[in-house]
């Protein structure tokens, strides 16, 4: 998002305190704001908040005879790449449609040749009501991006859809609508992500500690680069990242059915931590009066292996290998084994699968390169990019 203006119109909700959260992360991105506040927006954020946390002046009115002069609602409306409404309230959406424009933000909503995107917050009955599904469509068929508002228990007490997208969720939208421009735009990945799970009974499974955080930072740094994103996911509680397509799966023959069904793609991440065995489930629950259960174990399909030697395999494939010992020499024994191109080796002997940094090396036919510990975010854009190096010719790992 370097260099990246956003306008940011905070409309009047309790939501609206999330929007300080939006612009400190639009500039941590690398993108600037410039925030216009409603008159009843100001009853829940003050104009000194935005301005110091955007080190921008914030627009309260259409009548600022300064700015004014200058036509202000005009130049602010031309200025930027993309106007961010949030909370996009009932009342704002309603104007929206209508092309009202009473006061500064209306104004310049109506005056603006440039995209417009709204992040909804409202009750559930306002977000559910004809008139707001009206204005909704409304605004998709003019060309809006209106998100989906998240469901969950509101101020007012009631439950449902209405709240406003967490803000990190708003961000990645702005990413992805500026993802077209991306280096991997036109290009089709597939990711697989967290962990398979073996039923033993109805009620017990065989699984493992993957959180899929890896896997969807990777879906979701390859988005930004503006790669359709098919996310075959385990069974995790993870929002999907916007504009990837997620099929969730349970067990690992189910997870190669979707990625078979997923293909042609120009590359393909396995990050999920597919169970190598599969037991023959009972049909009623194991009793312990009965004694330790005889399993009847199988081996699972081997994905990776699979994919990398087949005649619809990706011109990329990626594997992933978390050890917790010889991390190198088992994952370039690994690549060599299952004949993907690279693998991405991980020590997963401590709290990696759970928390939110990983410490990776990257084997390649050309060697190991050792990554430096981050964020698993910093670590999935790292390797989106290098992907599109390789499918644009220009990586020597490939």
């Amino acid at each position: 998002m370097n260099g990246l203006r956003i306008l940011l119109i905070v409309g009047g909700g309790i939501a609206a305190y999330k929007a300080c959260e939006l612009v400190r992360l639009i500039r941590k991105a690398g993108g600037s704001v410039r925030c216009v506040l409603t008159r009843s927006g100001a009853e829940f954020v003050t104009p000194m908040t935005l301005a110091a946390l955007s080190e921008q002046p914030v627009h309260t009115s259409l009548w600022d005879l300064k700015d004014e002069v200058e036509m202000g609602h005009i130049q602010l409306s031309r200025e930027a790449d993309l106007v961010v409404v949030c909370p996009a309230t009932a009342d704002l959406l309603a104007k929206m449609a209508a092309g009202i424009a009473d006061d500064l933000a209306t104004t310049l909503l109506l005056a603006t040749d440039k995209p417009v995107l709204a992040a909804p917050a409202m009750n559930v009955r306002m977000w559910q009501h004809a008139a707001t599904t009206r204005n909704v469509a409304r605004l998709r068929a003019d060309g809006v991006t209106v998100l989906e508002p998240d469901e969950g228990d509101m101020a007012c007490g009631e439950y449902g859809p209405g709240r406003l997208p967490e803000p990190e969720a708003i961000l990645a939208a702005i990413r992805r609508h500026f993802a077209g421009r991306g280096r991997l735009a036109g290009r089709h990945v597939l990711v697989t992500a967290g962990p398979t799970q073996e039923p033993i009974d109805p009620v017990r499974v065989i699984a493992n500690r993957s959180s899929g955080k890896q896997g969807f930072a990777i879906a979701d740094a390859l988005a930004e680069l503006g790669a359709r994103v098919t996310l075959v996911a385990g069974p995790v509680a993870l929002p999907t990242p916007y504009g990837a397509e997620r099929v969730d799966v349970e067990t690992a023959r189910e997870m190669e059915a979707a990625v078979t069904a997923a293909l042609p793609a120009d590359a393909a991440v396995l990050v999920a931590a597919v169970a190598d065995w599969r037991v023959e489930a009972a049909t009623a629950k194991l009793k312990k009066v009965d004694g330790p259960p005889t399993l009847d174990w199988s081996p699972n399909p081997d994905i990776l292996e699979r994919l990398s030697r087949s005649d619809r395999r990706p011109p990329l494939v990626v594997g992933f290998a978390a050890e917790t010992h010889d991390v190198v020499a088992e994952a370039e024994a690994k690549r060599r084994r299952k004949g993907c191109d690279w693998i991405v080796a991980n020590d997963v002997s401590g709290d990696v699968m759970g928390g939110d940094s990983n410490q990776v090396h990257l084997v390649t036919p050309h060697g190991v390169e050792g990554w430096d510990k981050a964020s698993k975010r910093d670590i999935a854009q790292r390797l989106a990019s290098r992907i599109a190096d390789a499918l644009e010719g220009r990586d020597e790992g490939h």
